[in-house]
């Protein structure tokens, strides 16, 4: 059976080195890379890393923002028009991530508590940058 319902595919991410963005996404998050062969290799315009079966983050470097013109000032878009990028994780993970954030010295925001999101009311969350500014918050709902 087909599920058409609608999904998010993926979430384009400007950023300044494609493959150190890459790697902190593996180390941190247990991301799988994409194309990042084919990215050195010259082959294609950014790498990807895979969130789970259905999402994935592009990689997008900043040099590319010039030939962003798929809509009137498209390229402008490069820097940070997105607000935060949220992923909800069971709480086990969420408890694993933030450690390992912390042992890598990665900023992080105070855990809040009882905020909305698309399952309802999460039970904790927090805020963190990846190494070009993007923001993440994490939650988890269990």
């Amino acid at each position: 059976m087909t599920d058409n319902s609608i999904r998010l595919d993926h979430v384009v991410l400007w950023v300044e080195d494609p493959v150190a963005s890459a790697d902190f996404y593996e180390k941190t998050l247990g991301m799988e890379s994409l194309r990042i062969t084919d990215y050195a290799a010259g082959a294609v315009s950014f790498p990807s890393v895979r969130l789970n079966d259905e999402t994935i983050f592009d990689l997008m470097p900043l040099t590319m923002a010039e030939h962003m013109k798929m809509v009137p000032g498209a390229a402008k878009s490069a820097g940070h028009p997105v607000n935060h990028v949220c992923l909800a994780l069971p709480a086990d993970d969420f408890q694993t991530l933030r450690a390992g954030l912390e042992e890598q010295s990665v900023p992080l925001s105070d855990v809040s508590h009882d905020s909305f999101g698309a399952r309802g009311m999460a039970r904790r969350s927090f805020y963190f940058r990846d190494p070009d500014g993007n923001v993440f918050e994490v939650r988890h709902y269990d």
